[in-house]
């Protein structure tokens, strides 16, 4: 079947947290990670069948719903979950919230690798806790890209630090861009089983990978590390994959029991433990193969945006280092050049130039900015230029 990711959707006075949110329409929205792209043929049918039921009850997570998760997960990745170990809730923020809740007191330590999703940073916070940074070490190719590595040596001197507990891992990695091998997040596992430190693996983005390339789910590293006895905590959506996040479903994967036990409680006093009938049909019709289909033809297109994107960079805006991305729709862009603040030039360029891009200080790093190419490829050509435009007017001298 043939999709078409070029096709106009308007999405202006729909509700839309990306582009209602400004109140000058002119503005372009490339910040908030949410894909312009009308959802799986699919999952509107499911979608559809249950508004023309009429009936919007309290929603019984069934069967169905489990067999989907799983049997998705073990063909496309190898990764066995076993269905009485899922917790399902309303998304993965509130998940991460949970989990630190259950499992960390308030004061202990919480790693996270900067730059990261800054919701990371909210959850640790309002949990009362203390955020630990092992932040990524950059590194720079020969064709003005960049990637990050892990810095191993300060993640083993921050494990052992008095009072950490948690490891916030984001896997594929928002804004970074990278998909964490085999290697790297098996040296994760060991070096956090040694300090007794639990890992916490967001992993909200594993579907979109660059075509030919898939994740690693941590919870196959961990069975691999710690064998009957896995530590890890995973959690996973296909919201930002299908483009759902406001039917609001997200699950829980924790092996060990008497852990899960404690997630599950925290969820419950949180009051995240209900869910709605359209998140539950959502996932299921995701979860199949028509959605497989759906997501492959997507994965190509956002590929291409990338590709366009690169292109344009090297020719228009050479000065600016970008992530030599793995994973994800959002490049993370070096703008240290300009002297400006990349707060300061978020709102600038939301003013003057009329595109609304994510600022660096939002994940723990000044000096950049994040773009989202999930859109149209006209729309993303129309922000980059104006982007390019105001930079190569205003940089500094």
């Amino acid at each position: 079947m043939g999709y078409s990711f070029d096709r106009p959707v308007d999405r202006r006075g729909s509700g839309s947290y990306k582009w209602d949110s400004a109140d000058d329409t002119r503005v372009l929205p490339l910040w908030v990670a949410d894909m312009d792209f009308q959802t799986a043929p699919v999952v509107i049918e499911a979608l559809r069948r249950r508004v023309d039921h009429g009936v919007f009850g309290y929603t019984l997570v069934d069967d169905g719903y489990y067999d989907a998760l799983t049997k998705w997960f073990r063909r496309r990745h190898g990764y066995e979950i076993a269905r009485d170990r899922v917790i399902y809730t309303s998304g993965v923020v509130p998940a991460l919230s949970a989990i630190i809740k259950a499992l960390a007191a308030e004061g202990d330590g919480v790693i996270v690798q900067t730059p990261v999703y800054n919701c990371f940073f909210s959850s640790i916070r309002n949990n009362g806790c203390r955020i630990v940074e092992n932040p990524l070490k950059r590194v720079d190719f020969s064709d003005g890209t960049f990637s990050y590595e892990m810095d191993f040596d300060d993640l083993e001197a921050k494990v052992r630090e008095t009072g950490v507990k948690l490891m916030l891992l984001c896997n594929p990695h928002n804004p970074a861009g990278r998909l964490w091998n085999r290697a790297e997040l098996t040296r994760v596992a060991e070096i956090c089983r040694r300090a007794g430190v639990r890992v916490v693996s967001d992993e909200i983005h594993c579907e979109l990978t660059r075509p030919g390339s898939d994740y690693v789910a941590y919870g196959i590293i961990d069975r691999e590390v710690n064998g009957d006895a896995p530590q890890g905590v995973v959690c996973l959506s296909p919201s930002k994959a299908f483009n759902t996040a406001g039917l609001q479903i997200a699950n829980i994967v924790c092996p060990d029991k008497e852990v899960m036990a404690k997630i599950d409680r925290a969820i419950n006093i949180n009051e995240v433990c209900d869910v709605n009938p359209f998140g539950v049909e959502g996932l299921k019709a995701a979860y199949s193969a028509e959605g497989e289909e759906w997501l492959g033809a997507l994965r190509e297109y956002l590929w291409g945006n990338y590709d366009f994107f690169a292109s344009f960079m090297r020719e228009q805006l050479p000065m600016c280092g970008f992530t030599r991305l793995e994973a994800t729709y959002l490049p993370w862009i070096d703008v240290s050049f300009t002297g400006i603040p990349s707060e300061e030039l978020e709102e600038r360029l939301k003013q003057e130039a009329k595109v609304w891009v994510n600022c660096g200080e939002m994940y723990g790093k000044d000096g950049f900015i994040r773009i989202n190419l999930a859109c149209r490829r006209c729309v993303l050509a129309e922000g980059l230029a104006r982007i390019a435009e105001w930079i190569n007017k205003h940089r500094a001298v």
